[in-house]
């Protein structure tokens, strides 16, 4: 089970609250905010919080060109032209909060590649929960001979 009933009663509590904001919104990040989406057998992703929208992304290219984005008339066609042509540094301007629960594998992983800031629950202050990550027999594999 990803997540208990209780923790459910605590999204549905956060979801059912509105908070007022002077910061930009985005409605396909409103409508993922706080849902739990299940992962894995134990596991779970869920949107906390997040910073910026399209707008900032645009913002931040056109700084860095001056008036040199003429030739684009609009926010889709810039951050189309950005993903086209790999300018990946706009899209840095924005920021999404995760709350993830994952196997220690794959978290290892995670940050071995360093994507993101990182808070991790503590087994030195805490009771883990008895959970194991047990791969079904399909995805079991044998270390490459060629890696």
């Amino acid at each position: 089970m990803p997540i208990s009933p209780d923790q459910q009663a605590e999204i549905d509590a956060l979801r059912s609250t509105t908070q007022p904001t002077l910061r930009a919104v985005s409605q396909g990040m409103e409508d993922h905010l706080y849902k739990a989406i299940p992962v894995l057998d134990h596991g779970f992703v869920r949107v906390i919080d997040y910073m910026g929208d399209d707008a900032a992304i645009c913002q931040a290219a056109r700084v860095s060109y001056g008036k040199g984005t003429k030739s684009v008339q609009n926010d889709e066609g810039l951050i189309r032209y950005l993903m086209r042509h790999w300018h990946s540094t706009p899209f840095e301007m924005c920021e999404i909060k995760l709350h993830v629960k994952l196997p220690v594998f794959v978290a290892r992983q995670w940050i071995r590649h360093r994507t993101a800031n990182v808070n991790e629950y503590s087994a030195r202050y805490s009771i883990l929960d008895r959970e194991f990550y047990i791969p079904t027999p399909e995805h079991t594999n044998a270390q490459s001979v060629v890696n």
